[in-house]
């Protein structure tokens, strides 16, 4: 099996397409130091623990259970329509409506972070999805799909002026992005708002670069981090650090606030992470077991096993490189193929074999996100795994 940092093919391109930003949407040619601003954030509201957002295992009830104990829920908006991101708002405004001193307390901002990716749509590419599709059609026969059924098109939508709108309409306190930052406008407008800007940074480049588009956080995802890398001015896995190597970087490389994040799973790791510079820490995989969670029962199985032991960077299921637990499709054609279709192309492909394998209660081509240290994965409600990760900040 190829290790992550490996490339495909001979003419030594990496082996996925990331459509990179070169740095588009510049808001300055200054640095924009408001760190005092920024720190008065995490001290005047506590907060220390972010709950990473989880696209396909959360919901609204997650975000508000995290928030009831001490720390910001997050909201995936990445596979959500407009109408599924207004309802899922709405059902955690009315879930936090019993608590009525939040307006003043949050100066009118709904207490809660939503995060959207902000990737470049690739163009078109009807030949090379249709190569993959018949590189895949013997698995497609095995399991009594008809290949000429198999669908295409994106999996996942990038901020747009819709979601803009509906951060007008709601005034959620934090806005976070995955691989970079939408235009340059659209920033200003909801900072406008007086919403935090908040995006993941993988290494000192990019974390300068946020700073640069006066960002007012910076999410330092290290290498170990679960789900889809954030990288945004490199395809160069090589560049991936990480997280206990990544903050003490960022701390000197930066001014502004920094959310440690990726392998923290327990009070120790958080307490690492505050010594190293981290303003607050995000935790993702340590909450797909929780009870709020809506990780499938397959997925949940994976992260409580000792198959949780083997992950590695694919981009089999989406066209980006993204860390999950090894089952069988990634050890058969990756983890990563250059022959799977740009980010987020590659989703079409894989989603009936995914269909076909859960009905048969097994996860061969299923997603099973999930960071380095699954470990301290624990079957608890959301608010006991965040009283105990809370610990470490003490």
């Amino acid at each position: 099996m190829l290790n992550e940092f490996q490339s495909f093919g001979k003419s030594g391109k990496p082996a996925f397409s990331n459509n990179l930003p070169t740095a588009p949407y510049v808001m300055s040619s200054k640095p924009v130091n408001n760190c005092a601003m920024n720190a008065s954030f995490f001290d005047k509201h506590g907060i220390r623990l972010i709950q990473a957002p989880m696209a396909g295992s959360q919901n609204h009830r997650l975000a508000a259970a995290v928030f009831f104990a001490g720390g910001l829920g997050s909201i995936p908006a990445a596979m959500l329509t407009a109408e599924q991101l207004q309802t899922e708002l709405s059902a955690f405004e009315d879930a936090i409506a019993a608590l009525t001193d939040i307006p003043l307390q949050w100066g009118g901002c709904l207490p809660v972070n939503v995060n959207f990716f902000c990737h470049a749509p690739p163009p078109k590419q009807h030949e090379k999805e249709t190569a993959w599709r018949q590189t895949l059609t013997p698995l497609y026969l095995a399991h009594g799909i008809d290949p000429l059924s198999v669908g295409s098109g994106p999996g996942r939508a990038p901020f747009s002026e819709e979601s803009l709108k509906l951060m007008g309409q709601f005034k959620p306190a934090v806005v976070s992005f995955h691989f970079g930052l939408p235009k340059a406008e659209w920033v200003q407008q909801l900072k406008n708002w007086g919403l935090q800007i908040w995006s993941s940074a993988t290494t000192v480049e990019e974390a300068q670069w946020l700073e640069q588009q006066g960002v007012d956080a910076i999410i330092a995802q290290g290498l170990e981090a679960g789900g889809h890398r954030g990288m945004f001015l490199t395809e160069d896995i090589s560049t991936q650090v990480g997280t206990m190597s990544l903050l003490p970087q960022l701390a000197k490389a930066v001014t502004l606030p920094i959310i440690g994040a990726g392998g923290i799973s327990s009070p120790a790791a958080v307490s690492a992470a505050k010594t190293l510079g981290a303003s607050a820490v995000q935790v993702g995989t340590a909450f797909l077991t929780s009870h709020e969670a809506t990780t499938s029962a397959l997925h949940r199985q994976a992260l409580m096993s000792a198959s949780a032991q083997h992950t590695a960077l694919t981009n089999l299921f989406s066209g980006r490189p993204a860390r999950g637990i090894i089952n069988n499709f990634m050890r058969d054609f990756g983890p990563l193929n250059a022959q799977a279709p740009s980010f987020p192309l590659a989703t079409a492909a894989v989603a009936p074999l995914r269909a076909a394998a859960e009905a048969k209660g097994l996860s061969d081509f299923s997603p099973l996100w999930s960071g380095q240290n699954a470990s301290d994965c624990e079957a608890l409600p959301a608010s006991d795994i965040a009283h105990k990760l809370l610990q470490g900040w003490a």
